[in-house]
């Protein structure tokens, strides 16, 4: 898992309520075993009409969220199922930070162990957020996770909190498997006695 230690990107909107795994990817786009290949389905039924075309109706397809790495959005992101594929699919999209009110609790977790910090602001910051980035083109954060700091373009910036445990999975690119190989040695030498 890639390291997250700090952050600056351009900021895309998505102003929607609970927003589910099946919209963030659809169901039929699950019958694959990888980790990668996931962002061209990325909130597909909104994104795309039917036709296969963008619909330029969906904010995030404007032009000037294009490389977006830090995803604003609003209560409840990422409830329903609790399928890893949404985490994914918004990684390969070029996620690395979400920042919302609240996030539903699996999905919040599968972030942290798929290498992106979602923090949770209060929703007055949120609404902020939500303007400026509408009346500045190119608007960008800059995350800075060891500071736990967002910086804004004037200047100011935003404390957050996280979990210091999760807090050092990340700022060391550990998941899952990489926490449990920091114990190789010990597991070898268990290894060994089971003869």
């Amino acid at each position: 898992m890639k390291p997250f230690t700090t952050l600056t990107g351009i900021v895309a909107p998505l102003e929607a309520l609970n927003v589910d795994t099946d919209q963030i990817i659809p169901k039929q786009f699950l019958k694959r075993i990888e980790r990668t290949g996931y962002e061209d389905f990325l909130f597909f039924d909104w994104r795309f009409k039917p036709d296969g075309s963008p619909d330029p109706d969906f904010e995030m397809n404007a032009p000037r969220y294009l490389g977006a790495s830090i995803l604003l959005t609003k209560d409840n992101f990422g409830c329903g199922s609790s399928r890893e594929h949404a985490p994914w699919a918004l990684e390969n999209y070029g996620f690395r930070c979400i920042l919302a009110p609240s996030y539903a609790d699996i999905f919040f977790n599968n972030c942290f162990n798929n290498g992106m910090l979602p923090i949770v602001l209060p929703a007055n910051v949120i609404e902020q957020l939500f303007q400026e980035v509408r009346n500045q083109e190119g608007y960008s954060l800059t995350v800075d996770l060891p500071a736990q700091t967002i910086t804004k373009p004037d200047g100011s910036t935003i404390a957050f909190e996280v979990d210091p445990f999760k807090k050092e999975c990340l700022l060391n690119g550990w998941d899952q498997i990489g926490l449990t190989l920091r114990h190789e040695d010990k597991i070898t030498a268990f290894e060994k006695t089971r003869g």
